[in-house]
């Protein structure tokens, strides 16, 4: 595969790469296929038009495949668990009770919208929407049942903070790449981040909440007779709630630390507590302390509490497996080079340099799925001609964040957040088309606009 050269041009790639996803939509739409089956037949087929050597082809799916779900699987069964043991012992009820007290039941989306802002901090995407489920689908279930109008102001919060905000990888690495100050693209991704989730998710979520009536899944169990009449205490539940978050943010708070040279992120203690906040330990260490304080020392026993963490497993197998194939999708469309030949196509592209770099991550992101990748692409391939402009600090965290815009734009069949997300919420893909990739587009083109103002003032 090493040896392997593309000899299609971008012209034809792009044709079948759209051929590709009309074919999807196609067959999952149309054809009622399932999701799962339609993205593994249509990885296998884009394979073979584009040429990738048939030795190679099927270990580079399921390498794809698995890559996919070696950061995922983890995350959202662990996630389950601990969405399950909350919902359970009714400290979802509890939580929610609260936060619709202190908000309203008019404002309850703006409190989730909120909380899951400061939880997106330190937190990736994937990871923080799965920690605030329980408390979404409780807070759903309270007020009208309807998991749209709770659920996508609080996506959309986590999307908006991975995608802009450091210590994430995404702007982390393209703010290296065009030697921003990191600092400067803190701040201002800080300051940016709630005027543009308040525009694209809270507000479009509350419209498209109020014509979508969805009702809750059952991902963690429906409401249960049995639910412990004695449920835990409001300050138990966000203590658990808070645990992967601070476990999370002290590894890339160490990150950071590492990168500016602060800490010496090859002394054994680093590692260790960097590990420790890895996602998927600091999951795995709050599924032990939730079992613990919200099983045994509420008096259920072990094999209950294997029952319940257990059958939290079984609604969430299709997602993992579905986000696995729109990975393994998008792992293709990469390796067939898709990506390189839309790069050198709008490379050439005589557009100022801050509208070059978000179209570029914007046909990236469009064309393979992936926000990172279309991030870091872009700011890779603009990089040398941002480096030769005469560009204020300012301005070129403008270009940065201009870029992160564009590698958020239109979520569709080839991102695995497009099915988490509408998997998750219990949406088929017309729906989730209509919603998230709507939502999705509407958070690009509003960030490239705040960018843009920056880059145009300073």
């Amino acid at each position: 595969m090493d040896q392997w050269t593309q000899t299609l041009g971008a012209g034809p790639l792009l044709l079948i790469a759209a051929g590709a996803i009309a074919l999807i939509l196609v067959l999952v739409i149309v054809f009622k296929l399932h999701a799962f089956l339609t993205l593994i037949l249509v990885s296998l087929l884009t394979a073979f038009v584009t040429g990738i050597p048939v030795a190679a082809l099927v270990p580079s799916l399921i390498t794809a495949f698995g890559g996919t779900l070696g950061s995922v699987a983890l995350l959202i069964a662990l996630g389950a668990m601990l969405g399950k043991l909350i919902e359970h012992s009714g400290g979802a009820r509890v939580l929610s009770e609260r936060m619709v007290d202190i908000f309203g039941e008019k404002r309850a989306p703006l409190g989730l919208g909120l909380a899951s802002l400061a939880f997106g901090f330190p937190i990736f995407f994937d990871a923080g929407l799965i920690v605030m489920l329980p408390i979404i689908f409780a807070v759903a279930r309270r007020l009208g049942n309807n998991v749209l109008l709770y659920g996508l102001p609080a996506a959309t919060a986590f999307s908006v903070m991975h995608v802009f905000v450091p210590p994430h990888p995404g702007p982390v690495a393209a703010s290296e790449l065009y030697d921003a100050n990191i600092g400067l693209v803190l701040l201002v991704a800080i300051i940016l981040a709630f005027p543009i989730w308040y525009l694209t998710g809270y507000l479009w979520g509350t419209f498209v909440g109020k014509r979508f009536i969805l009702p809750v899944p059952a991902l963690f169990g429906s409401v249960d007779d049995d639910t412990q009449v004695n449920p835990p205490s409001v300050a138990t539940v966000v203590g658990i709630l808070l645990l992967p978050l601070l476990l999370i943010f002290l590894n890339t708070g160490l990150d950071f630390l590492g990168s500016a040279g602060v800490v010496d992120d090859t002394q054994t203690w680093v590692q260790v507590l960097a590990a420790i906040g890895t996602a998927p330990v600091a999951l795995l260490i709050s599924v032990i302390v939730a079992l613990f304080v919200l099983g045994h020392r509420r008096g259920e026993n072990g094999t209950a509490l294997e029952k319940i963490v257990d059958s939290s497993l079984g609604p969430v197998a299709s997602v993992i497996l579905i986000t696995g194939a729109g990975g393994m999708f998008g792992g293709v469309l990469r390796l067939s080079g898709i990506g390189d030949a839309l790069s050198d196509v709008l490379g050439d592209i005589g557009v100022p340099v801050i509208v070059a770099a978000w179209l570029i991550a914007v046909i990236l992101r469009v064309a393979q799925g992936s926000a990172t990748v279309a991030l870091v692409t872009a700011a890779g391939l603009m990089a040398p001609a941002v480096a030769a402009g005469d560009f204020s600090e300012l301005q070129i965290v403008a270009i940065t964040l201009a870029t992160a815009a564009g590698s958020v734009f239109a979520s569709h069949v080839n991102d695995s957040g497009f099915w988490l997300v509408g998997r998750l919420m219990g949406m088929d893909v017309k729906t989730t088309l209509k919603t998230w990739t709507v939502q999705q587009t509407l958070q690009s083109v509003v960030g490239f606009v705040f960018a843009f103002a920056v880059f145009a003032i300073f």
